[in-house]
Formats: structure tokens, C-alpha cells, sequence
């Protein structure tokens, strides 16, 4: 099976905040920009199926803020995709985001 190219969705969409903090490495406590809407399960899922992205996930035990035991997912991309995406259009997909301004497309290649 021949690996697709990743595809940058909406640098301000629900998809687009989720992978930008994919991309910066930045730590995520919670799902802010996905409140009451959908679940990140749901947008990494997406993200992966439509917009290719081979993002790794890792669960583990934990307790809930009430004691009870439950289940951590952490989500994440390889390093070198990381670095890849930069250097693609991903630089300029990421400040598009915090601009508000649309980038220009990625090439693909």
C-alpha cells in the first residue's frame, strides 16, 4: 500500500488546531477548541482516514479526577513527519492559523 501525502486541512478549523499542536509539540490539556462539538478521537480519526496523517497513539491506565480508574490517550506524529510537514508548507500553514489568513497550498512532491 503506497503512503498518501498529508493534506493541511483549514489552518482555523477544529482539524487545523488539532494538528498545529501536532506540529509544534506543544502540549494540549484538554480539547478547547473542540468543546461541545466533537470528540478528538473523532478529529485524529479524520485526520488520519482524510487528511493522511500517520499520527501515533498511545493509551495507558489513569485515574479520573474522581478517583476512578480510566484510560490517557496521548496523540503524536514521528518526528521526521514532523519535520517534513515544516518544510512543506507547514511553516507557513502554522502562522496562516495564528493570522487568520488562508495559506497558500501546499505543493505536493
Amino acid at each position: 500500500m503506497s503512503r498518501k501525502t498529508p493534506i493541511f486541512p483549514g489552518p482555523r478549523t477544529a482539524r487545523g488546531a488539532v494538528l498545529a499542536v501536532l506540529l509544534s509539540d506543544a502540549d494540549q490539556a484538554g480539547a478547547e477548541p473542540l468543546r461541545g462539538r466533537v470528540t478528538l478521537a473523532a478529529i485524529v480519526r479524520a485526520l488520519k482516514r482524510k487528511y493522511h496523517w500517520p499520527i501515533e497513539t498511545t493509551s495507558f491506565p489513569s485515574n479520573d479526577s474522581d478517583g476512578r480508574a480510566t484510560w490517557a490517550t496521548v496523540y503524536s506524529l514521528p518526528p521526521d513527519v514532523v519535520a517534513a510537514a515544516i518544510e512543506n508548507g507547514g511553516r507557513d500553514w502554522l502562522k496562516a492559523g495564528s493570522t487568520g489568513r488562508e495559506p497558500r497550498q501546499p505543493h505536493s512532491g
